[in-house]
């Protein structure tokens, strides 16, 4: 065995819950990704453990996420999600024959499958098949800054920290001890915040290449190793070959003509009064993840062939033994040249498979399977296995960088999202302010007010709102968030200085920004 393939699952989403609405649209991003990329993945990891096959990966839960995980009413609203679209199968189903329906019943079985194991083997649960994993050997979970803020931007040093110990936090609330690794807000990263990353206990991060190439000094085994900062973290480089392969449409795996297509949706195609009945009362239309076509090739919607799930995995099988191959030849390569083993780190956002890329958690499943059976070159890893392998590493300062486009920070600081961080300087400002001014709150209310308002701020501080602003997608609903909780934060702020909080008000925000339930704001002192 001459290396490692380190495979990263980067698996996040904004708090997103809207209790004051029985069906909201936004709501549905947490839903399509439980149902179409973390149970086909934890159903395939569970299926390769049974099997006896030696795998290991490491994943990112980010507290947002845990944290809608683990709340009754959006897990209630999806299991109804779920319901809904296995009843509209068996509607549609009295209506279709032939592939068609061979497809649908395809989709019945799959959700059925899927919705027994969520409530019969993870208890209705989706953090226990994580824990249970990790417990096991197989799965390293890290943590993540407490809303994926983007750490580089952010002007307040102690909000910067605030961040990365509420990420701590939250994880020893869910798991029970302290995360080796963090996932850092979009790779984000600028000297030191290494040294912030070392006090609360982290010993490891990922960043993009050039994080590494562009060290100081140079990275001796650039991105086949990793490096360590004088605050003893360590630092490990993304391959961009090993993750184009597979993240890319137009170059990579999930392009190919066989796999399912994501863009026609059997939505478009039902009459009105299914709309209304399965997928939202008000009659908007949007997917419902039943797609039952393939890509077919560079064709309008209307010829999109008809969807071969027999040939799609057989595809799956291909490719997964050439991206087991690829990795081979380039491990082999770099063992000759290097004093130790080499590590290929691919990350990837964790909805690429299943969501966006239909197949790609068979994909993950059949590649773990080909390694461990098969290749004598290379075994997959956790980071912090890497990291325990080896005494020594060399001393470096990663570079400022961050896996966005361009690479640094453009997509999240521009001429579109410039009047958010105005708004975010002030707040965060005055939060340090009043956590200071106020040594111990006068009453429950006022306490209530207070961490409140650092809720606020944190949820304020959320990446994925200027990102959403900046590519375009669901602009309204994003401006609208940020809008909000900056708004929030103001009125609450107000409220305590001048002793007339609104409980109303304040109960409101309690039920729907209901993140983080640990929290004191005296945080922020």
């Amino acid at each position: 065995m001459k290396g490692y393939l380190a495979i990263v699952l980067h698996t996040h989403l904004p708090f997103v819950k809207h209790p004051e609405e029985e069906f909201f649209m936004e709501e549905n991003w947490l839903y399509e990704a439980i149902i179409e990329s973390y149970l086909p993945l934890l159903y395939n990891f569970y299926k390769l453990r049974d099997e006896g096959v030696n795998f290991h990966l490491t994943m990112s839960l980010t507290p947002p996420l845990t944290n809608m995980l683990l709340d009754k009413l959006l897990m209630g609203r999806f299991e109804r999600f779920v319901n809904l679209r296995i009843q509209l199968i068996k509607d549609l189903l009295k209506e279709k024959n032939g592939k068609e329906k061979e497809n649908l019943l395809f989709y019945k079985d799959r959700f059925e499958s899927l919705y027994n194991f969520y409530k019969n083997t993870l208890k209705g649960n989706v953090i226990n098949g994580f824990r249970e994993l990790q417990d096991q050997g197989f799965l390293e979970i890290i943590t993540c800054t407490a809303t994926h803020e983007i750490l580089p931007i952010e002007v307040h040093d102690k909000i910067k920290e605030v961040q990365v110990e509420v990420g701590v936090l939250n994880y020893k609330n869910v798991f029970g001890k302290n995360p080796k690794g963090i996932w850092l807000g979009e790779c984000a990263y600028t000297p030191p915040l290494d040294e912030i990353l070392a006090k609360y206990g982290i010993e490891y991060t990922i960043l993009d290449a050039h994080g590494l190439i562009f060290a100081k000094p140079k990275a001796f085994y650039g991105i086949s190793a990793p490096i360590v900062s004088e605050s003893t973290v360590a630092f490990f480089g993304r391959d961009p070959e090993a993750s184009k392969q597979v993240w890319s449409a137009q170059e990579g795996y999930p392009g190919d003509f066989n796999y399912r297509e994501f863009y026609k949706d059997i939505v478009y195609d039902i009459d009105e009064r299914q709309v209304r009945k399965y997928i939202h009362p008000g009659s908007l239309r949007f997917d419902s993840g039943i797609k039952i076509h393939k890509i077919t090739g560079k064709v309008g919607l209307h010829e999109k062939e008809l969807y071969d799930r027999k040939k799609a995995m057989e595809m799956v099988e291909i490719h997964a033994g050439n991206y087991m191959f690829n990795r081979e030849k380039q491990i082999e390569y770099l063992a000759n040249i290097m004093d130790r083993k080499p590590i290929i780190v691919a990350p990837f956002d964790t909805e690429l498979f299943g969501h966006w890329w239909f197949e790609g958690p068979e994909f993950l499943s059949e590649l773990f399977r080909k390694i461990d059976k098969y290749s004598s070159v290379i075994k997959t890893t956790t980071l912090s296995k890497y990291l325990e392998e080896y005494d020594t590493y060399q001393v470096a300062e990663p570079a400022i960088s961050s896996w966005g486009d361009g690479g640094y920070f453009k997509v999240w600081l521009n001429d579109k999202t410039d009047w958010i961080y105005p708004h975010l300087y002030t707040i965060g400002k005055r939060m340090i302010k009043i956590a200071n001014k106020i040594d111990k709150p006068k009453n429950d209310l006022q306490k209530r007010a207070l961490n409140m308002l650092a809720r606020e701020l944190l949820l304020a501080e959320s990446s994925d709102w200027a990102f959403l602003i900046t590519v375009g997608t669901a602009i309204n609903y994003a401006t609208e968030r940020e809008n909000f909780h900056i708004n929030a934060f103001n009125k609450l702020y107000n409220e305590i200085l001048n002793d007339n909080i609104d409980e109303k008000f304040l109960t409101f925000l309690e039920n729907r920004d209901s993140i983080f339930n640990f929290l004191n704001y005296t945080i922020f002192r």
